[in-house]
């Protein structure tokens, strides 16, 4: 995967790069696992605003995109692979012997005509799913599961890849992309490999204009606003937001503060991410 840059013949096109699309084998998606998807505009059954800064954008379909990889011991051929406006991972549609048709997150190195499996015996190498007890300590993988038969829930974002540090009793340690290392039972699948497109952290979108593509309305800092609208609002001129932290719009701690409330599942977690111990 590259990145392109533009030769500015428009103001908007001065800083801005985009993909190659050289690892796209097929432009048209597969109907059969395509649904429409419904925009809110950020809109809540009330018509009121509750996420702010959502809006218009280009029309998409979702890709149905299978993440439990439950079909077991029978193999697939990867046959295209394609792009999903949804997610910034590319999508490897696969054709199993049986006839049926699946989509499942590209990870990087799978072409087409490779064949990937799933199941306790499936080989270790990118594309196939594997218990994380049948996986070898220090093996990069991603859509891993955090309860079994679930679904991949974790590392799914393009380029990205956690690292299966060791193996004690039920549970496996595994260092995420942010760095956290958590405990998971190794009865659960997790996918070979690292997530394809690594180049897309590279990608300048350049101008509003495709910010607006993506449906992302703009956003207005809080101290251009007025005191009714923001609590860093108001005075004359520039000035210091006047209190001793940022806040939300809603008068929030914000930047830093911490808002995990899920203490049940802080005993999984040995490391937190931004943490050296």
């Amino acid at each position: 995967m590259g990145v392109k840059k533009f030769k500015p013949i428009t103001p908007g096109q001065r800083g801005m790069t985009g993909y190659t699309f050289e690892e796209i084998t097929k432009k048209e998606p597969e109907r059969s696992l395509l649904k429409p998807l419904r925009k809110s505009g950020g809109r809540n059954m009330y018509g009121r605003v509750t996420v702010r800064h959502r809006g218009g954008g280009n029309r998409r379909h979702i890709r149905i995109v299978d993440f439990k990889r439950d079909k077991l011991g029978i193999p697939a051929r990867v046959a295209a692979i394609e792009y999903d406006p949804n997610r910034t991972a590319r999508l490897a549609l696969l054709f199993y012997v049986d006839g049926e048709k699946r989509y499942i997150i590209a990870p990087q190195d799978l072409r087409v005509g490779d064949q990937v499996v799933s199941g306790p015996q499936a080989e270790v190498r990118p594309g196939n799913s594997l218990p994380i007890a049948n996986i070898p300590v220090g093996t990069l993988v991603h859509n891993i599961e955090l309860k079994e038969g679930r679904g991949g829930q974790l590392v799914r974002a393009a380029g990205g890849a956690a690292q299966l540090l060791a193996k004690e009793g039920d549970y496996a340690q595994i260092r995420m992309p942010s760095g956290e290392v958590r405990l998971v039972r190794q009865t659960c699948y997790a996918t070979i490999g690292q997530v394809g497109n690594l180049d897309h952290s590279n990608v300048k979108l350049g101008k509003a204009g495709r910010k607006r593509h993506l449906g992302i309305r703009p956003t207005v800092r809080g101290s251009a606003m007025s005191p009714r609208d923001h609590p860093h609002g108001g005075g004359e001129g520039r000035q210091p937001i006047g209190m001793p932290g940022p806040k939300t719009p809603w008068g929030k701690p914000t930047l830093g503060y911490k808002t995990r409330r899920n203490k049940t599942t802080d005993k999984y977690i040995l490391r937190r991410r931004g943490k050296k111990r």
